[in-house]
């Protein structure tokens, strides 16, 4: 028998003896992963109570936590697709694949600790979504009070409408002073 053959078609008999490690070594990779995930939805909140407070520090430190999070996510997931590979799969083998791959070898705690994994995915989703429309509307907001303020039209003019060329003040826009001459 080939070796393709054998990768090919028998996924679960390659695993073999090694079968226990391989499956305790992925079930600790989706509890890592989901650690992760709910590292994340905590940070999301954070971040969207420090908007509502209007807290830039605030703001700034959960950005830096979630770029740190972020990284140790992506080695997560490389592990995890380490893994896949080891079991027989591909590198981009989903987790349901990997669990029709290894069918009766798959035990009820990896199927406990997927679908955990992907409540937490889910929930992660709707928390991004919740940031960006708050974010969003912070900006709005945030551009009305200042136009409001420097007295600029309500919305932003690059070109003048019909053809005509709005009014100048009299001071020159867009210049910069060198004043160390």
């Amino acid at each position: 028998m080939s070796p393709t053959t054998l990768y090919a078609h028998e996924p679960a008999s390659r695993v073999g003896l090694q079968s226990s490690a391989l499956l305790d070594a992925l079930h600790d990779a989706l509890i890592s992963e989901r650690r992760l995930l709910d590292d994340l939805i905590a940070q999301m909140r954070r971040q969207r109570t420090a908007v509502a407070a209007d807290d830039i520090q605030g703001v700034d430190d959960s950005t830096f936590a979630t770029h740190r999070i972020l990284a140790t996510l992506g080695q997560a997931r490389t592990r995890r697709r380490q893994l896949n590979v080891l079991l027989g799969g591909t590198e981009e083998c989903t987790l349901r694949e990997v669990e029709e791959l290894l069918g009766d070898l798959v035990d009820d705690r990896f199927r406990d600790a997927r679908a955990r994994l992907q409540q937490s995915a889910d929930m992660l989703t709707r928390e991004v979504g919740m940031n960006r429309k708050m974010l969003r509307e912070a900006l709005t907001t945030t551009d009305t009070h200042v136009r409001t303020l420097v007295g600029a039209p309500a919305s932003p003019s690059t070109y003048a409408s019909e053809g005509v060329v709005p009014p100048t003040t009299g001071a020159p826009r867009g210049v910069l002073v060198n004043r160390t001459v």
